[in-house]
């Protein structure tokens, strides 16, 4: 006998109770269907007929496509790097191959995860400024010829480790309208950017162009305006040097719809675009886009479900909602309360602000409190919900097994 499809509803003679619960099922696939089928059909009938144990991510592949189109169109003329620590499952890397795209590695481990999927190291760009000399070696030995830098000793260890091959010196640029700033570890002066170019060339190196980041989750694409201002005027000092830029990375930032409506990224592209044109003109330059969060996040939902619904006390303090995922198992980017997901649920009842938390014995594993999160009165325990625009930076944030639980499981479809 044929055993019944997993999440499918097998035709046997039903009593009472199991017609009761079969309804039950029924309900929730079509509450599942309601919740998340305007983000993704593909991922409402997924979530409505498999059988899911634990918290469980899955992206939806054709959406990751549609996002790359969309940014190519967007911010045509430049190269798409996709930065694959947002999400570097390799389902993701092959639809990015396939579509011409490149690939912004931050480690050597990335660099040998996209060379195992048959991508040529022509098109790996080695972008974290903070590398071991011997992932800068082995990276150029694997043909590896793309990398990034923003002080002296790392611009040593390149002229040692990677003869010749073309950097990019990344300069610091404000973050200020970012949901996820990327503060100043990253990045140098655009005075001393101009001198490490200068003396990369004479170290033999290819100096090669300019990068910037003006944060993750940038809504505004304006932000771009004042870093390009710093870069026409590095080019133009440089170029009286005898060294000519061919480059501008242009970094990532790109959003991801999250809970504040989604952003017209052809549009928002356009405007990125525009003030390239307004300091460049016509000037023929290799431009570079690095997006993660904005080519993967609205592509994901986690299904997770709640633990435990508790009040602290009788009074009319917010209720505690605790899920099976938090801080430590995917939800990181809650930090600070910067990334505010979207969240849906089977209930329809009143919506009421509640602390939302996590399930592991850290206090530090509250997702939202400062601004607690309107859920419906009528939630129970056992309820699922799903946290849509997760993506990216779930997975990779995710704990190996603290408290002993397990990663986050992930899908693509």
């Amino acid at each position: 006998m044929l055993e019944p499809k997993r999440g499918a509803i097998a035709a046997v003679p039903c009593s009472d109770n199991q017609n009761t619960s079969i309804q039950l099922v029924e309900l929730e696939q079509e509450s599942v269907a309601r919740a998340v089928s305007d983000v993704s059909g593909r991922l409402a009938h997924y979530f409505a007929t498999e059988v899911i144990d634990g918290p469980q991510l899955a992206v939806d592949l054709e959406m990751v496509e549609a996002r790359y189109n969309t940014l190519a169109a967007g911010f045509r003329g430049a190269d798409i790097f996709y930065a694959i620590k947002a999400n570097p499952s390799v389902e993701i890397l092959d639809r990015v191959a396939a579509l011409g795209g490149y690939f912004d590695c931050a480690s050597m481990g990335e660099i040998d995860l996209v060379l195992s999927r048959g991508v040529s190291p022509s098109r790996i760009s080695f972008g974290n400024t903070i590398k071991k000399e011997s992932a800068i070696r082995k990276a150029f030995d694997c043909g590896v010829r793309l990398f990034s830098f923003d002080s002296e000793g790392e611009l040593e260890k390149l002229a040692r480790s990677a003869p010749g091959a073309s950097v990019f010196c990344r300069i610091l640029a404000e973050n200020d309208s970012a949901d996820w700033p990327l503060s100043r570890k990253f990045g140098c002066s655009v005075k001393m950017a101009g001198d490490l170019l200068i003396e990369a060339d004479r170290l033999g190196l290819d100096a090669y162009g300019v990068s910037f980041h003006v944060g993750s989750q940038q809504k505004n694409p304006r932000a771009w305006r004042e870093a390009l201002t710093d870069v026409a005027k590095l080019m133009q000092r440089l170029a009286l040097s005898g060294v000519g830029l061919r480059m501008i990375n242009l970094g990532g930032g790109m959003p991801a719809r999250y809970d504040n409506g989604e952003t017209d990224l052809l549009e928002y592209g356009a405007v990125v675009m525009a003030a390239v044109r307004e300091q460049f003109g016509d000037r023929t330059l290799d431009l570079i886009i690095e997006p993660g969060r904005g080519l993967v996040a609205d592509a994901g939902i986690i299904q997770a479900e709640v633990v435990l619904v508790s009040k602290k006390d009788d009074s009319d303090a917010p209720r505690w909602v605790y899920l099976d995922i938090g801080k430590f198992n995917g939800l990181a980017e809650t930090m600070d309360e910067a990334i505010r997901y979207q969240i849906e649920t089977i209930r329809s009842g009143e919506a009421v602000p509640a602390v939302l938390a996590g399930p592991t014995c850290d206090s530090v594993d509250v997702m939202y409190e400062k601004n607690p999160y309107p859920l419906p009165l009528d939630l129970k325990v056992g309820d699922k919900v799903w946290i849509l625009g997760t993506g990216a930076y779930t997975t990779t944030y995710s704990s190996v097994a603290f408290n002993g639980l397990p990663p986050l499981a992930s899908v693509c479809i």
